[in-house]
């Protein structure tokens, strides 16, 4: 069995023709969704990037990996996918990036240049192509075809819209994982982790008129000053995510995302056939997700941040060519859930510090208890940090975060700072409508309490030092093979 294993950064759960979208075009992920089962109510655990990557990668929460911004360290002790890929006889490739930082433990000193940068790749893994923050590789391909592209990652990408898509940031992963491809025997892993749809919001070349503005619908216009939370309010006037006021310059971005979306779609397809003429499609589990979502104008934001559901409800598909096809699951899921799967899988044992249930039966269309709601969460201490002179209150920092519990019918936000909002989504789905109920408030505040009890990092809290290795002993432990307690 191979695995292909792959995550579209900042790509909304809404963006596809399989998921209802009237004008985005995505043959490739809408055949996956035919042939697998499409995730349709999916969300990503945190944002931005490390942080919902640290969710995925070790299918834990947030409050229990702690990383909670670009430039959190993740510990070595977690176990991660490309681990689990290893135990079960696979060298898992990487084709991208993962932006999970070393964990300073593991430095060799003060002065190990790993600890400068956020982006470095997920213990476990091979490098097949490593793409920095700064993109380089692929910026230096362009400047030997004769492109004057200037330095940094950004200005590189701002120039797509007037370069070939052959010569884009997706078509450059996509061409060094086909040449790796075809030197590897059957039986290969590899995750192919692409930038786009992330911004700037500029498609590659043909992609970039893909989709007229004036067919773009309007985003979600946010609710009155007075109705804003503090948060939000203070998130309105920030330069890097609030959007454009005038129409015609959101319909454009958001047009541009859509051609994004397309153009990595089409990448997609290349690896599709590739893995078809191998004659191998028919052994290939494949995993699509991404790492957050994007606020596209929504509420009067952009990029992704804060509590509202555009920045976390994200694609997800499945396919795994042993099961029946052409499945939605309707069920609440979580990135968290996909390492369970994935071990499942693959015949390992569900390792012991996963948050996430094992989709198995919903892959296979069975019914069965579930969870009620999706969570997710966001810390925003990095904006302290970042500018700090002094040293910060430990206690100012650990107020600055949210999580949030999504249901059926309620939406309910817990700030650090102890204030609160719940939306009845019964009666407005946008996240505008707030709940005027205290009963439906205050099962929503203690559904996610329980939740958050529930999910205490475990650790080794369900081992018992005594003579018969009472409880559950991880698998990894030196002598759980002979542990009376089992795994």
């Amino acid at each position: 069995m191979n695995v292909l294993f792959v995550t579209l950064d900042q790509f909304r759960g809404d963006c596809t023709g399989a998921a209802g979208h009237p004008l985005v075009r995505t043959p490739t992920l809408d055949r996956l969704a035919r042939e697998g089962a499409r995730l349709a109510r999916h969300f990503s655990q945190s944002a931005p990037c490390a942080p919902g990557r640290a969710a995925l990668y070790t299918g834990t929460y947030q409050m229990n990996n702690r990383v909670v911004a670009n430039g959190s360290p993740l510990e070595d002790s977690f176990d991660n996918v490309a681990r689990l890929a290893r135990r079960a006889g696979y060298d898992p490739t990487l084709f991208g990036y993962t932006d999970q930082g070393i964990d300073p433990r593991a430095a060799r000193g003060p002065d190990d240049p790993r600890l400068n940068y956020y982006d470095g790749v997920l213990p476990g893994f091979s490098i097949g192509l490593y793409l920095p923050d700064s993109q380089a590789g692929w910026i230096q391909d362009l400047r030997s075809r004769g492109y004057d592209v200037a330095s940094g990652w950004a200005e590189a990408l701002r120039g797509e819209p007037a370069r070939p898509a052959e010569l884009s940031l997706g078509s450059f992963l996509t061409n060094r994982f086909l040449a790796w491809l075809e030197d590897q025997p059957t039986g290969w892993f590899a995750h192919l982790s692409y930038l786009r749809p992330h911004p700037p919001y500029g498609a590659a070349g043909e992609f970039a008129t893909l989709y007229d503005p004036a067919d773009v619908s309007e985003a979600i216009a946010p609710v009155e000053k007075e109705r804003q939370h503090p948060l939000h309010r203070a998130a309105l006037t920030w330069r890097q995510s609030a959007a454009p006021r005038d129409e015609r310059a959101l319909r454009a971005l958001r047009a541009q995302y859509l051609g994004m979306i397309s153009e990595v779609d089409a990448q997609l397809g290349r690896v599709v056939e590739a893995i078809e003429k191998r004659r191998e499609w028919g052994d290939t589990l494949v995993v699509v997700t991404s790492d957050h979502g994007e606020q596209l104008g929504d509420h009067g934001l952009v990029e992704k941040l804060g509590f509202f559901p555009q920045s976390y409800h994200i694609v997800g598909l499945w396919r795994d060519p042993r099961l029946v096809g052409g499945v939605t699951v309707s069920q609440f899921t979580e990135n968290v859930d996909l390492m369970p799967t994935l071990a499942q899988a693959l015949g390992l044992a569900v390792p012991t510090q996963c948050d996430g249930l094992c989709l198995t039966p919903l892959l296979e269309g069975r019914d069965g208890p579930w969870r009620s709601a999706a969570h997710y969460e966001w810390d925003n201490r990095d904006h302290l940090l970042r500018g700090a002179k002094s040293a910060v209150s430990p206690d100012v920092l650990a107020r600055r975060n949210l999580a949030v519990s999504v249901s059926e019918s309620v939406a309910y936000v817990q700030f650090g700072d102890g204030s609160y909002r719940c939306y009845d989504l019964a009666r407005d789905p946008t996240w505008r409508t707030e709940c005027d109920d205290l009963e439906v408030v205050l099962r929503a505040a203690q559904e996610q309490l329980t939740w958050r009890q529930e999910h205490l990092r475990r650790g080794w809290s369900n081992s018992l030092l005594t003579l018969e290795r009472g409880g559950q002993w991880p698998e990894d432990a030196p002598f759980a093979a002979v542990a009376a307690g089992g795994a």
